[in-house]
């Protein structure tokens, strides 16, 4: 199935320097849409050729913009919203992937650690979110995909503030739909579980990390993943593209699981 709806697009997409995020921009230029990419740092994007081969679409008939952007800075994300509009044309897609994570236990879990993790992971959504809903609510169209976690969904062991943020983004990312969907706007969230990207290779302390993040850690009552291996940043990418297309054009709310199994639900 050929994923449609990108084609002179333009996509506001953050967290887009590394990881999932550079994956996404990647699928969405590919597929024909004019990207605008942040990062705290403007992100150095480009095309690859295994992008363009996959979607079929030539990279050239779309462009990248670059921005750096402070998600947690809910007045510089107004800025840059209102500037890509008049600029560059009306924002028609927006994801969220700027994260942060925190793997403190509970009783050394500072007050500063715990707003630091939530200013990014949940306050930079609601900024992004709202800033973005302002723009297409007259319009009565646009779709949004929220990167969340599956750790929204199963408690962790030393990651509370980072699972914590996560719960709280995921829950108003359901609410934001449903306040948005009588306007034509769909909003949804994609979970991944472990991802090789540098949020997650950064957790281990040796060659072994990846084999343990597969097989679990009873120590620490994490599970396996049943597929037998980590997600790569284009598997949490295509389920990105498919929220957003016109194919999931009846999707709105939906919380979608991209772990390879590891937290057994749906």
């Amino acid at each position: 199935m050929q994923l449609t709806g990108f084609d002179g697009k333009i996509a506001l997409v953050t967290g887009a320097a590394g990881g999932i995020g550079a994956a996404v921009v990647r699928l969405l230029h590919a597929s024909g849409a004019t990207v605008v990419a942040t990062d705290r740092e403007a992100p150095v994007v480009e095309a690859s050729s295994e992008a363009i081969a996959s979607t079929g679409v030539r990279a050239g008939l779309a462009t990248f913009h670059s921005h750096a952007l402070d998600v947690t800075d809910a007045d510089a994300v107004d800025t840059l919203v209102a500037t890509i509009e008049a600029d560059i044309g009306p924002i028609d897609l927006a994801v969220n992937v700027a994260g942060v994570l925190s793997t403190t236990a509970v009783l050394d879990l500072t007050a500063e650690e715990w707003r630091r993790t939530f200013a990014v992971n949940t306050d930079g959504v609601l900024h992004v979110s709202q800033a973005v809903a302002r723009v297409m609510a007259p319009r009565r169209r646009g779709a949004m995909v929220t990167v969340s976690s599956n750790a929204a969904g199963i408690p962790r062991h030393n990651m509370a503030a980072y699972a914590a943020s996560k719960a709280a983004t995921t829950m108003f990312v359901r609410c934001l739909g449903l306040e948005l969907a009588p306007l034509g706007i769909r909003c949804n969230i994609v979970a991944p579980g472990s991802t090789r990207t540098p949020m997650q290779t950064g957790m281990w302390t040796d060659a072994g990390g990846e084999a343990r993040t597969i097989a679990g850690t009873l120590e620490t009552f994490k599970s396996g993943i049943p597929l037998g291996k980590l997600a790569e940043p284009e598997d949490i990418a295509n389920a990105v593209m498919f929220l957003l297309s016109d194919q999931a054009g009846h999707i709105a709310m939906s919380d979608l699981y991209v772990d390879g199994g590891a937290t057994l639900r749906g």
